[in-house]
């Protein structure tokens, strides 16, 4: 049993604080607190909700379009506390916008990933369903963001991400002193060889729990470092950010030709021109 003082279901949600009226349908979630101010740069307006811990809420326009952001801090722990707290106060789409280190060679530094479905190696998803429950990316989410980078004209990759819950030794790097983990020799060749695209650390979280509770989500991320080549500069930020926000407007757009079709789902034969 849920004591009163925690309950998790009052309308001001525990760790996030917000209420059903702090945020709109779709919600990007960004992991660094400090990104909200990148983000909301691109927006017509927008107001501070809610800050408490890691999460910071901010809700505004975009080109007219209702939409929210949440910081999660690192991580899928958190970041399923915020699709559960805002799946709570009625949000039904989820963007995560983040940076990424790219395994395929041919992706720039400053690129952007659009993930379509994620290998689970973190934790948290599990505890909400079997370890072979995939962690899929809901296609009118990714359409809505190749939508977005084809009209803003950004460099941009679709494909598998794979989520971690270390940024060092679960993502193949040295840890301290030198520190090696089993098998972090050949994660990198073994993920590039099943054409992974890109590791981060919250999107497979993110998508099993929106799919479990009948939501929608997605990700993209850029690229900050090629672990292929070696190359890193934290460069593009702005470019995910404007993305995810194009997306959630063409996404409303989508939305309404649906409801005018009388359809549930997007198709080809729609159009929102």
């Amino acid at each position: 049993m849920t004591g009163d003082s925690e309950d998790p279901n009052a309308d001001v949600q525990y760790h996030l604080e917000v209420a059903p009226d702090d945020v709109a349908d779709t919600v990007l979630l960004p992991g660094n607190p400090e990104r909200i101010e990148k983000i909301v740069s691109v927006w017509d307006d927008h107001e501070e909700r809610a800050h408490h811990r890691e999460y910071r809420t901010a809700t505004g326009t975009y080109e007219g379009t209702p939409i929210s952001v949440t910081s999660t801090g690192i991580g899928s722990p958190s970041a399923a506390i915020a699709v559960e707290e805002l799946a709570r106060v009625g949000v039904d789409t989820f963007v995560r916008v983040g940076s990424c280190g790219a395994i395929q060679p041919e992706m720039d530094v400053g690129d952007l990933v659009i993930t379509t479905g994620a290998v689970r190696q973190e934790g948290t998803s599990d505890e909400y369903v079997r370890e072979d429950y995939p962690a899929a990316a809901d296609y009118e989410v990714v359409t809505a963001l190749v939508a977005a980078a084809e009209r803003l004209g950004y460099d941009y990759h679709t494909g598998v991400t794979m989520s971690a819950d270390s940024f060092y030794a679960g993502q193949g790097r040295p840890g301290f002193d030198g520190f090696e983990a089993a098998g972090a020799a050949a994660l990198l060749d073994e993920l590039r060889e099943a054409n992974v695209a890109n590791i981060e650390m919250e999107a497979s979280a993110i998508l099993t729990i929106a799919n479990v509770y009948g939501l929608r989500a997605g990700a993209v991320c850029t690229v900050y470092a090629n672990r292929e080549t070696g190359e890193f500069r934290t460069e593009g930020e702005s470019r995910a950010a404007e993305t995810a926000s194009l997306a959630t407007h063409l996404l409303a757009r989508m939305d309404a030709v649906k409801r005018e079709a009388g359809v549930d789902r997007w198709h080809a034969g729609l159009s929102v021109e």
